[in-house]
């Protein structure tokens, strides 16, 4: 499987590709920055940073394309630039029908190296150590994007043979695949010894019976005296 992580950002926008499969070791495609100049307009730097996602997606044909989720409680401001790259990337992929999720740093962060608090260096360290690179990779930006990546490997490949285990669980489904409700009701009735009118034995004509054979019994009994 291929994915590609996008740490997003307008200034900076991490990018970084892997392949591999859980259990298995992973290795590295390709991992880069994408920048764009402060002192430019908004939708020029949006184009720009398009343009870029635009040619990794077609460079590299990721299986999937993993974007942090944004969560911010204090800058505002940079929270806006950050969502919308996010958004662009997110885009770019669904233009090309590539699937995309997002991850919450938390997330990244317990998936790469075990603790949803760990430290940045950390992080790194750990993906350096994953991919088996002489050198981390720099900037932090592209660090970042190599985790959630594998954070999306790992964690998207395990939800999707969940699905599928699911699915197969469940079995096939739909009104052409399970008998009517009438034969489900008439095999659970015999099971719990309770049939319907139509296999119930005729209660009257039961009674009637059992009354002849008293009868007969007891004029036999009167014979005998």
């Amino acid at each position: 499987m291929r994915v590609l992580g996008v740490d997003p950002g307008l200034t900076r926008c991490g990018v970084g590709v892997i392949e591999g499969e859980p259990g298995r070791a992973l290795r590295l495609v390709a991992t880069d920055v994408i920048r764009t100049p402060s002192g430019d307009d908004i939708g020029a730097r949006l184009l720009a940073l398009e343009s870029e996602l635009d040619r990794w997606l077609a460079e590299h044909h990721p299986d999937a394309v993993a974007v942090e989720r944004v969560f911010s409680q204090h800058n505002v401001r940079t929270v806006m630039g950050t969502a919308q790259a996010g958004a662009v990337a997110i885009v770019c992929a669904a233009r090309r029908g590539v699937p995309v999720a997002l991850h919450t740093p938390s997330e990244v962060k317990a998936a790469v190296t075990g603790s949803g608090r760990a430290e940045k260096h950390q992080v790194t360290e750990m993906v350096s150590r994953l991919l088996r690179l002489a050198d981390p990779p720099r900037p932090a930006d592209s660090a970042d994007a190599l985790a959630l990546a594998i954070c999306h490997l790992w964690r998207g490949t395990a939800q999707q043979r969940l699905a599928a285990a699911k699915k197969a669980a469940d079995g096939p489904s739909g009104p052409q695949a399970r008998p009517g409700a009438d034969g489900q009701s008439a095999a659970l009735d015999r099971r719990a010894g309770a049939v319907g009118p139509s296999a119930a034995p005729d209660r009257p004509a039961a009674a009637v019976g059992r009354n002849i054979t008293l009868h007969r019994a007891a004029a036999a009994t009167r014979g005998a005296k």
